[in-house]
């Protein structure tokens, strides 16, 4: 169990230091995702920005994930999803185009923080507060390689080992603290998981914002 999501991404960083990386930049995957990537950038001297993707929603069961769509607009489906969602082609681009609007919002509110960082020829370390259908992951690696990262390592205190397996196919390296096999809920595994609000992404980014940092060095 971790206590909070502070707790996960001090664990986590612990495992992570000592590793050899290329100007390090941590992108986080909103909301809760941000909240490990602070922790991860103050501990690693890395850089935090946002990556976003954000989950395609089932029909009728808004809490699972039948796959994902990126900033890029790119969609991924789950496999074990794929066949039924092809009776479900207007649902899916309703729902596609409902989370495409969402993005939109976050990427406006976000990008007044703190600007799109650059990734090319940099150590990306992508983080989320656990994979559960890993969805949501993969469609940000997507976006992520398709920038030029000189590498792209996944980072997250949990995950469902059988979709642990599935990410590590589309990045360099995966590191994770737990991956159980009675896994059923990221939640589970955090005494506290309250939902984190976007003022509170706002204020995370406010902080590694380039003019912020400079700042900071020079006082």
């Amino acid at each position: 169990m971790f206590r909070n999501r502070e707790d996960a991404g001090r664990r986590l960083a612990r495992r992570l230091k000592g590793r050899q990386l290329y100007d390090p930049i941590v992108l986080a995957i909103p909301r809760g995702g941000v909240v490990i990537g602070a922790v991860l950038a103050r501990q690693l001297g890395a850089d935090l920005d946002v990556v976003l993707s954000r989950k395609l929603r089932a029909p009728a069961q808004p809490e699972l994930a039948v796959g994902a769509i990126g900033e890029d607009g790119q969609v991924y489906l789950n496999r074990d999803t794929q066949d039924a969602l092809r009776q479900c082609q207007d649902y899916l681009e309703d729902e596609r185009r409902h989370q495409l609007a969402e993005i939109a919002r976050r990427k406006t509110l976000f990008r007044a923080a703190r600007p799109k960082a650059p990734v090319a020829g940099r150590s990306v370390i992508v983080t989320d507060d656990g994979i559960a259908t890993g969805a949501t992951m993969i469609a940000a690696l997507h976006v992520v390689k398709a920038e030029g990262a000189r590498e792209v390592l996944v980072a997250v205190p949990v995950a469902s080992p059988a979709r642990l397996a599935e990410v590590g196919t589309w990045c360099d390296d995966v590191v994770c603290l737990l991956a159980p096999e009675d896994f059923w809920a990221i939640g589970q595994f955090y005494e506290d998981f309250t939902q984190v609000a976007d003022a509170e992404v706002v204020a995370l980014l406010r902080e590694f914002a380039p003019a912020t940092r400079g700042a900071a060095a020079t006082a």
